[in-house]
């Protein structure tokens, strides 16, 4: 996954391709890792107004290209997840 691509492709379980918009991208130094929340492209929002925001950590392979997405594994890497996604939902309606 290279900084600044805005779409990634996810196979799931069943061997489909979806495509995916980035919603953005950070590290980690506490987990020493670097995650991934994206949303399915062209996924409607629910009554609520609100569209499912996916997760994963990633490791970028040797040329730094597309890297492997990982599950994310701990309630506290979820906390923290969660915490900067929720910095990231306040910073967009700021502006």
């Amino acid at each position: 996954m290279e900084n600044g691509e805005k779409h990634i492709t996810v196979i799931d379980e069943n061997g489909n391709e979806q495509l995916y918009e980035v919603l953005f991208t950070f590290d980690s130094e506490e987990f020493n890792k670097s995650y991934v929340l994206y949303f399915p492209i062209g996924a409607e929002e629910d009554e609520n107004e609100e569209i499912e925001i996916h997760a994963s950590a990633y490791s970028p392979n040797e040329e730094g290209e597309e890297g492997s997405l990982q599950p994310i594994e701990t309630d506290e890497e979820w906390d923290m997840i969660e915490e900067m996604l929720n910095t990231f939902l306040d910073e967009e309606e700021e502006e």
